[in-house]
């Protein structure tokens, strides 16, 4: 999701001012000295302050997952919790997430003077003028009085560009659908995370005005896992008289259990950015993989340390990452022995490396859409490279709106519900993830295979019981037909695989430009937003 008024590729944004501020899960006492730090243990330290153990009193807490804290109405203490679980239930926990009480979508003012209360792009001299215009909006839609540092506002290129960007979007699955499955399948579509709805709605007007027949047979189902946003949207749909074709589910995708055996398309539009990662680090002697745990203890401070690797989806991450040789995450003179050893042999070395954000939450949507929706194509979109994130690979950038500003943080570590916490994707290495978990028909690979294999060093060859088949890498565009699934020419013909698009590229193949170009020919539609990237 986008959080800043215009993309910090495309220019240089008012953000980028760095403030010095502290942020802790407790206040700052009275006299606004910052709160005490607590040292990473089992691991290097910004600090240069080492540790090899852990308080026991810490690995008494109870170990638990974001589900476990969906009840908790305040952030817990007393508690042990994965990397992945402490910044899912920082975003979404029900009673105190930053997206489920914080979190506020921008869109344009009603008095815009443009379709549907969006910017009249053709009357903007150019890109300067359109920008300040937008900062003004930003300014005034983020007046509202709140508690704690600041209203929480973010926005989309949907609701930037609507409704021409989700005319886009819509272009391109109604082509897809009009030539492989009209009129034998009904067109459905699934949503996850719709934000205030406005995509869902920019994609059923134009069915509906532009592709009636195809809009009498689509079925629009929404996955939302806010409920104050699955009520707005559905509120809102139904308002504009798309009832009828829609749905909308108030549960996290995680917890899908309905099986689509039906063709359909699933649209993730700027939503995984902020699906949990994991933080895996690697010891500097044996290469042996450790995972990120948090303790938050009794007044509240978080304490992280690392551990061996035991959490099943963890493993399978690791795991598959090197079966399909995607690049070893360290660091380049981390990958000769003996540059290690010298390394490690300095006054203060670290013994972890650098920390490693893995996509494991991303990995648990890739494996349901595999179980729960076999004949779907995926339209992901989202960012593949971030500004001012914490340290750390694909790490994320963390922030907070203070007033009028958006401060970046250094940490993870922060107040669970007042920042957001958002992660590039590979796309690459989803592309490729992506595609083998679907050229597998069969259940996951053993658990305790996984957590052995996951064990050992990421730069020790691959060849493994559970490595590729020959076949995997092979040229061919398609991927192997689904039993008893044939084409409309009646021949068991594979779904072709998907491809990575830039923003650019997407947007001139399906989008009318000529609504969004400004007097002087710019396009932001186009120009901005460069660090975006499209799977489909």
């Amino acid at each position: 999701m986008l959080r800043s008024a215009l993309s910090c590729n495309h220019r240089r944004c008012p953000r980028q001012i760095h403030l010095k501020v502290y942020f802790s899960s407790t206040a700052l006492t009275a006299n606004n000295k910052p709160p005490p730090k607590h040292n990473d243990k089992i691991n290097y330290n910004p600090d240069i302050s080492f540790s090899n153990t852990v308080d026991p009193k810490h690995l008494q807490y109870p170990m638990l997952s974001s589900r476990d804290l969906e009840s908790h109405r305040k952030p817990p203490t007393r508690v042990r919790m994965l990397i992945r679980d402490f910044i899912e239930d920082s975003l979404y926990n029900p009673h105190y997430g930053y997206f489920s009480k914080r979190a506020t979508i921008f869109t344009a003012p009603p008095h815009c003077g443009g379709v549907e209360g969006g910017f009249d792009f053709n009357k903007y001299r150019d890109s300067a003028e359109f920008e300040v215009d937008v900062a003004k909006r930003y300014r005034e839609f983020g007046n509202g009085e709140e508690d704690g540092p600041g209203r929480q506002l973010w926005h989309t290129p949907t609701e930037l560009f609507k409704p021409w960007y989700g005319q886009a979007i819509a272009q391109c699955l109604v082509s897809e659908y009009l030539l492989k499955y009209f009129p034998y399948e009904d067109f459905k579509v699934y949503e996850l995370g719709a934000g205030n709805g406005t995509l869902a709605l920019n994609i059923l007007d134009f069915l509906k005005t532009h592709y009636p027949e195809v809009y009498d047979r689509t079925q629009y189902t929404i996955i939302e896992i806010s409920e104050k946003l699955a009520r707005a949207q559905r509120h809102r749909l139904y308002q504009q008289g798309h009832g009828q074709v829609v749905e909308v589910v108030n549960r996290s995708v995680f917890q899908w259990e309905r099986k689509e055996h039906a063709p359909c398309y699933v649209v993730a539009a700027e939503v995984v950015d902020n699906f949990a990662h994991d933080v895996v680090r690697y010891d500097l002697k044996t290469l042996e993989a450790y995972q990120g745990v948090v303790a938050v203890d009794e007044v509240g401070e978080f304490v992280p340390f690392y551990t061996k690797i035991s959490d099943p989806l963890i493993a399978s991450y690791l795991a598959l990452r090197r079966r399909l040789s995607l690049p070893v995450p360290l660091p380049r003179f981390l990958r000769s022995p003996s540059l290690r050893r010298v390394y490690a042999s300095l006054p203060f070395a670290p013994n972890l490396s650098p920390p490693d954000y893995i996509p494991t939450r991303l990995l648990s949507l890739l494996k349901i859409l595999r179980t729960h929706f076999p004949r779907h194509r995926l339209l992901l979109s989202d960012f593949s490279s971030l500004p001012d994130a914490v340290p750390g690979l694909n790490a994320p950038v963390v922030q907070t709106r203070v007033g009028t500003t958006m401060v970046p943080c250094g940490s993870v570590f922060v107040q669970q519900g007042w920042f957001d916490i958002m992660f590039p994707t590979d796309f690459t290495a989803l592309r490729e993830m992506y595609e083998f978990l679907l050229s597998q028909a069969g259940p996951d690979a053993d658990e305790q295979d996984e957590l052995s294999y996951a064990r050992v060093s990421p730069l020790a060859s691959s060849t493994s019981p559970l490595s590729l088949g020959a076949g995997f890498f092979s040229s061919r565009a398609r991927r192997s037909p689904l039993d008893g699934v044939t084409s409309a020419s009646g021949l068991p013909v594979g779904e072709r695989k998907s491809s990575v698009f830039s923003h650019a590229e997407y947007l001139e193949t399906y989008a009318d430009l000529g609504k969004t170009r400004l007097v002087n020919g710019e396009n932001p539609m186009v120009g901005f937003y460069e660090n975006v990237k499209v799977l489909f």
